[in-house]
């Protein structure tokens, strides 16, 4: 059994962050650990709350929201990386889904030294 850490870079809307949902779900029914989810580049536009995607188009911020409640898991947030696309965590105006956990590039670095493999989609 291996632990495994997830890094998503690809945008809300990009066909790869689909692939990303799919792989987590499985990893989660699978004998092995998943240790947690890192966001970071444009991978942090799937915890905006202004992200709007087409009705019938795939929508993989509520995937992500769905994960976190299902099995508690760890959806990191590289705050850096989130500001500079326009989100905050301010508290006049905060566009920043809660089920994240506001983090940086330390934690990442603590999540790739506590796994065995990691994987970036």
């Amino acid at each position: 059994m291996a632990k495994f850490a997830v890094v998503v870079t690809s945008p809300a809307h990009a066909n790869r962050t689909a692939t990303a949902v799919a792989f987590v779900r499985e990893l989660l029914q699978s004998p092995h650990e998943l240790i947690g989810v890192f966001f970071y580049q444009d991978g942090v536009t799937n915890a905006n709350l202004l992200t709007s995607i087409p009705a019938d188009e795939y929508q993989a911020p509520a995937q992500w929201r769905a994960l976190n409640k299902e099995h508690k898991l760890n959806l990191h947030l590289c705050i850096t990386a989130a500001e500079k696309r326009g989100m905050t965590d301010d508290a006049a105006q905060n566009n920043i889904c809660g089920d994240f956990i506001i983090s940086g590039l330390g934690e990442l670095v603590e999540l790739t030294n506590s796994c065995d493999r990691v994987i970036q989609l």
